[in-house]
């Protein structure tokens, strides 16, 4: 029988017959009971660090009964929504899924409400599990999005408190928490949580909710930039207040050095300088206090911690000094303050604050560039009226009258007039696309000429444009993987740090040279400083940020972190060919007349004939026509032949147009030369129509889906990249052969029906390969699910429905090339900042510690060490804005 040990009460627990368990850092913890369990949750690491509490289980519950956590109840009942049911046996499976799960004690799954009621025990249940099991079984579980603005973060170690109240709040999914945003982004089952009971979270954590995020992006974003004017200013007034006063204090600590200062009494400069110092830390100083209190109530460390701890250790014996100079001389130490290293350290910890601020506001800068693409009011008719009202007042159904030179305000479809618009914000295409009633058009795209009307069909955050924003806003607030690294140190780094200054403390107090309790507190107070895990808690967010912002500039979506950091293992491509490859729409390539007829006759009787018809290849033929500038002729008795092809009189001739069979099935011979040549256009996969005119045969039109014209260009980059690439076609062998030797695939695999690509992939994926699938998002869709990385092309007018991890506005194969390079800078950026950061602490923490003191008589001045951290955080920012400067076409 196993046992274990509670590591929260120090009970022996039977593992096989614990109340709970908790998994952290890979291992799992088994409790006594879920009070325990719950303790534990809310800060694992102190429990690991410190043991078990001293008193057992009533310490546990005295503990329970502070934080208000005693009734903890164990049973709590969920209510689940699922979609895509549809029969008994669904249920059923859902059912079995969801009772297969740990923690789950019953489950009743309703059909007609499309909901699972849940009875789970809170100690031992894992959400985001149970929402996998569904999804794995065929079905969704519709989650929601919230995000919140968080006042008074500094540090990874903030990140880190808040994130784990909000996961321990039931129905939160997932929560991720950015210092460089300053919001938390939450995954959440609808209806399970309100936005009242995350800020009491966030307040219980010790930082202030901002104001729950309005009904439009734009007063959103106009939150957060008043938000961060607003911090900013109130870093610079502080800034101002500090500098002053600490120029101030500098000058009375060097007062030997001034004239008219040297005859004051050293006691009364003394007092003067306490007097100057006092508001630098009370006020301009005041927040790195009531943070490190607010920390202190919960009995964890951060960043303000030990600004807090260093300073006022500094300014304290320097009052000492000051007011009772006898009890300094009693211990041997120096009767000098320190009150100009107190000051410096807030003024200059100020200056990387204001810094750091005002280059965080520049990492959004993609977003704003985004919105400045929607105008601020719209023209709308209701009741008869025109009237102009705010964009964000725009309803479904409204009519919109959009004039030559305005940008078109919310999604929908034209109902009346006619138009050229600019589509290049979606589709990348710089040649505005003509727009007639019945056409779609996108909020955000700039009407070129004519006016028209058009009736909105989605507005807000449901737009094309709203959706590109939202998206982008999701990925800046996720987590990339690599930052779990970062996440973990700054767990354990704050209390580590404060260890090492006692211990700096007692060494150079026992064994430093004389004065030693001098010596030992300045390089105490140093190591507090130069230790502030700032840089690290910026490294990854800042870069991702960035980097995000930096796609959707150019058309390259990516849902989040994870996807943005994974594309960069990226070694197998696999191309869907028709609409990827190709561009997905036939084109003309090749006229071959015969019987005295030549390419203008030929194809204007044939475009005539054809002109009638829906089907795409005469769609093809009839541009072709009007590419060439030729008028067409009038048909008479035109009828068309469902999979064969048409026919008519024009010009007084019959005219039989369609496939070679539907030609020798009414009479037509062909010679076998022909049929030879056919046989060879059939095998570089291009389409023969034949034509008869008067019963003669009078030629061919040859068709294909060409290639489009970079796509040689982006696979040979891609190889470039030491990536292999692969093309997956329902065309003949040979036919796809004929493709892959214009473009340079690797290797092909032909005559794959669209259920079968994910097979494909699936036999990669088995063979080692990390792989992503680029597809038109629609056919591909379970391709695109299947692989590690689903790439999207050309989608940018349904950004929502897409399964991919990234979607690409433009249907242009090089913007493949540009995501996975775009993955390159960014990584290579985190690892930058990371390595920066954490190279940083540990040079500097020894330093300060005082290691190279013994060999070249080297200490560092609190002072300095305080530059140095403030600047780590402003250089990490700044390293990650470069980003914005990089080239990702090669």
């Amino acid at each position: 029988m196993q046992k274990a040990i509670d590591p929260v009460c120090g009970m022996e627990v039977d593992v096989e017959q614990a109340s709970g368990k908790y998994d952290w850092e890979g291992k799992t913890y088994y409790f006594c009971g879920p009070m325990c369990r719950e303790q534990f949750a809310r800060n694992p690491a102190h429990f690991l660090e410190n043991g078990p509490m001293p008193g057992g289980m009533k310490a546990v519950m005295a503990q329970a009964h502070s934080t208000g956590h005693a009734g903890v109840e164990v049973r709590a009942e969920l209510q689940l929504p699922i979609r895509g049911m549809h029969c008994a046996s669904c249920v059923l499976r859902v059912e079995n899924a969801l009772k297969a799960q740990p923690g789950v004690l019953s489950a009743s799954v309703n059909l007609a409400t499309e909901k699972a009621s849940l009875a789970v025990d809170r100690t031992e249940v894992a959400l985001n599990k149970i929402v996998q099991a569904v999804r794995e079984t065929g079905y969704d579980v519709p989650v929601e999005h919230f995000s919140i603005g968080i006042r008074g973060m500094h540090c990874a170690s903030c990140v880190q408190r808040i994130e784990k109240e909000l996961r321990l709040l039931p129905g939160v999914l997932e929560a991720n928490v950015n210092l460089a945003t300053n919001r938390a982004d939450l995954q959440l089952l609808p209806g399970t949580v309100t936005a009242e009971e995350i800020q009491e979270a966030i307040r219980r954590a010790g930082y202030e909710p901002l104001p729950i995020e309005t009904e439009t992006l734009a007063e959103e974003m106009e939150l957060d930039r008043k938000e961060r004017e607003r911090e900013y200013l109130e870093l610079k007034r502080k800034l101002i207040l500090s500098s002053v006063l600490t120029a101030l204090v500098l000058l009375g600590s060097f007062s030997r050095f001034v004239p008219g200062l040297r005859e004051i009494p050293l006691q009364w400069l003394n007092v003067g300088l306490f007097v100057l110092t006092l508001p630098v830390l009370l006020f301009a100083g005041k927040q790195f206090f009531v943070g490190a209190w607010k920390a202190l109530r919960h009995k964890t460390a951060d960043m303000n911690t030990l600004v807090a701890v260093g300073t006022g250790a500094a300014f304290l014996y320097s009052a000492v000094v000051t007011f009772w100079p006898g009890l300094v001389r009693m211990t041997g130490a120096s009767a000098h303050t320190y009150f100009d290293t107190a000051a410096v350290i807030i003024t200059l910890i100020l200056l990387g604050k204001m810094l750091e601020s005002r280059a965080k506001g520049r990492t959004s800068e993609a977003i704003k560039k985004l919105l400045s693409l929607r105008p601020k009011t719209a023209t709308v008719i209701r009741n008869g009226l025109t009237q102009e009202v705010p964009v964000h007042q725009v309803q479904v159904g409204d009519t919109v009258l959009v004039r030559p030179g305005e940008r078109i305000p919310v999604d929908g479809r034209i109902v009346e007039g006619q138009s050229a618009v600019d589509e290049s914000m979606v589709t990348g295409e710089s040649m505005p696309v003509e727009k007639a009633p019945g056409d779609r058009v996108i909020g955000g795209t700039l009407n070129t000429s004519g006016s028209f009307k058009f009736v909105a069909e989605k507005v807000g955050k449901d737009t094309v444009l709203g959706q590109i924003v939202r998206m982008v806003q999701e990925a800046q607030g996720s987590k990339a993987p690599i930052q779990r690294l970062a996440d973990t140190i700054a767990a354990y780094f704050v209390p580590v740090v404060i260890g090492t200054a006692v211990l700096t403390f007692v060494v150079w107090y026992l064994a430093g040279p004389e004065p030693r309790p001098t010596h030992a507190l300045v390089n105490f107070v140093s190591v507090l400083i130069i230790a502030c895990p700032c840089a690290l808690g910026l490294a990854t967010p800042t870069a991702i940020m960035v980097g995000t912002g930096k796609g959707a500039e150019m058309g390259i979506l990516i849902r989040d972190g994870e996807s943005l950091e994974r594309a960069h293992k990226i070694r197998t491509v696999v191309l869907d060919k028709t609409g990827t490859i190709t561009k997905g729409m036939p084109e003309v390539v090749d006229i071959v007349p015969l019987g005295g007829w030549d390419e203008a006759g030929l194809l204007r009787f044939v475009a005539s004939a054809e002109f009638h018809s829906e089907h795409p290849l005469a769609e093809a033929i009839v541009r072709e026509a009007e590419k060439r500038g030729i008028s067409l002729e009038k048909t008479s008795r035109f009828d068309a032949v469902s999979g064969a092809g048409v026919r008519g009189t024009v010009n007084g001739k019959a005219v039989l147009v369609g496939s070679p069979e539907f030609l020798q099935q009414n009479g037509i011979g062909f010679s076998e030369e022909t049929l030879a040549m056919l046989s060879r256009f059939g095998e570089q996969g291009k389409t023969a129509i034949a034509a008869a005119i008067g019963e003669k045969l009078a030629g061919f039109l040859i068709l294909a889906d060409p290639v489009k014209d970079n796509a040689r260009e982006a696979i040979s980059h891609l190889h470039g990249m030491g990536i292999e690439v692969i093309m997956l076609t329902g065309d003949s062998e040979e036919a796809a052969r004929h493709i892959a030797g214009q473009v340079g695939v690797d290797r092909v695999h032909a005559r794959v029906l669209p259920d079968q690509k994910v097979e494909v992939v699936r036999q990669l994926q088995k063979e080692g390969r990390f792989v992503a699938m680029v597809g038109d998002g629609i056919n591909d869709a379970p391709a695109l699910a299947q692989a590690d990385i689903g790439i999207a092309i050309g989608s940018g007018t349904d950004v929502a429905a897409e399964s991919a991890d990234i979607i690409l506005m433009r249907n242009d194969l090089m913007d493949v090339v540009r995501a996975i390079r775009l993955s390159h800078i960014t990584i290579r950026t985190i690892r930058q900042n990371l390595f920066w950061a954490f190279v940083y602490n540990t040079l500097g923490i020894p330093v300060a510690a005082g290691v190279l003191y013994p060999f070249l008589g080297i200490t560092l001045n609190p002072m300095i060490a305080a530059a140095a951290m403030a600047m780590s955080s402003v250089s990490v920012v700044t390293n990650s804005l470069r980003l914005r400067k990089k080239r990702l076409d090669g």
